[in-house]
């Protein structure tokens, strides 16, 4: 049998087999089984429409302008506004349409926007995505999971492929036929294409919020379900939810940020290193713990007492020392530096003192008085600031 046409994983054991002795006897060999497994080849995509049904026609005119923006026809009176009056000609079966195209080979690809509404013709060939898209699928916030480029704001009826402004992940489906298992049925279709992460119902006017884990699934879903219809006839109306003025939901969301932030942090980081700063490992809590009584016994010292010791100890020089360096002083004995010869002597470059004191401290001094000029790149309003009054 061809291994790479095989639909499962095959297991093969080999039987006993009989031997017979120089005797004469029969006797039964055991013989170690061993196990053969045939990996199963990733399906190729499957072709959704037959393509020679596929025509390239422009849309038809419902509008008395072309908005080559938008890709859509304005202006005008339309008695649909959002094209709610023909059903989508086909939905996508993700467990059958699924399968490798061109794209799995190239790293960042973006999904196949015909993939999701059932109409792609290309099948393998096609240059996107087959599949729906995962936790780990995350894209440049300026384009969506189809590689289309986002806008700085959203249309007014909250269509379209969306703004960059936001990261949004709640869709508003509305149309909803009112049926007592009506949240059973929205949980059911939508979990198709993603992890959801809460699912919003109002009961009485037909509409509901489903909120995913991921924007790239929402996206996905968005474009999927669009036109579409639950457990009855009616045609959904799937568009961007607005924000949310629940204060309690924009606490989530911005705790699900920072948890997202620090997850992704915590994967830039070594494994080592994460557990001993979140205490999970248990040498570092000891060593921690002696390192950290400072010469006291019994002393359990406090994690911010610890923390800004370890970055006083990391700022200081390789000896260890904690102390202040020692600095020099703009006038010192003449054993400590280079004795100037007496005479007249052009003032200081950078000094603070003119020539006239300097020539009054040595006679004071008896000559032995020394003079170094000030460190370089000192700021303020006495720089090479000189006088010859004294009092100053």
């Amino acid at each position: 049998m061809d291994a790479t046409t095989e639909p499962s994983d095959a297991v093969t054991d080999l039987e006993p087999t009989h031997m017979h002795t120089e005797a004469g006897e029969q006797a039964l060999q055991p013989v170690k089984k061993t196990k053969k497994i045939i990996r199963r080849r990733k399906r190729p995509a499957r072709v959704q429409v037959d393509p020679s049904t596929v025509k390239s026609e422009p849309p038809a005119q419902t509008g008395e302008l072309w908005n080559i923006w938008y890709s859509k026809w304005s202006g005008g009176d339309s008695k649909d506004k959002h094209g709610l009056d023909q059903p989508a000609p086909s939905r996508c079966n993700v467990a059958r349409d699924s399968g490798y195209t061109k794209a799995d080979q190239v790293p960042g690809s973006y999904f196949c926007l015909y993939f999701s509404k059932g109409q792609c013709w290309k099948g393998p060939a096609c240059e996107y995505l087959h599949r729906i898209p995962t936790i780990h699928d995350h894209f440049n916030p300026s384009v969506d999971a189809f590689g289309r480029d986002k806008h700085q704001d959203y249309r007014d009826d909250m269509s379209g492929i969306g703004a960059f402004t936001r990261v949004n992940r709640t869709l508003y489906v509305g149309r909803i036929h009112v049926t007592d298992d009506i949240e059973e049925v929205v949980a059911r279709h939508f979990a198709e294409w993603g992890q959801i992460e809460r699912i919003r119902v109002l009961t009485g006017k037909g509409v509901a919020f489903v909120t995913y884990s991921n924007e790239a699934n929402a996206q996905f879903a968005m474009q999927a379900m669009s036109h579409q219809s639950l457990d009855h006839d009616e045609i959904l109306n799937v568009r961007w939810a607005t924000v949310d003025p629940n204060p309690l939901s924009q606490k989530r969301e911005a705790r699900r940020l920072e948890e997202q932030a620090a997850e992704a942090v915590r994967r830039a980081l070594p494994a080592a290193f994460v557990a001993e700063i979140e205490g999970r490992d248990p040498e570092a809590k000891k060593r921690k713990k002696i390192e950290g009584t400072f010469g006291l016994e019994g002393y359990d010292v406090p994690d911010d007492v610890w923390h800004a010791r370890t970055r006083q100890l990391e700022d200081t020089p390789a000896n260890g020392q904690l102390e202040a360096p020692e600095q020099s002083l703009l006038l010192e004995g003449g054993s400590a530096g280079t004795e100037t010869q007496p005479g007249p002597e052009p003032e200081a470059q950078g000094g603070i003192f003119s020539s006239a004191t300097l020539a009054a401290l040595r006679g004071m001094a008896g000559s032995n008085v020394t003079t170094q000029a000030a460190p370089k790149g000192s700021g303020g309003p006495l720089v090479a600031y000189g006088s010859d009054d004294e009092s100053d």
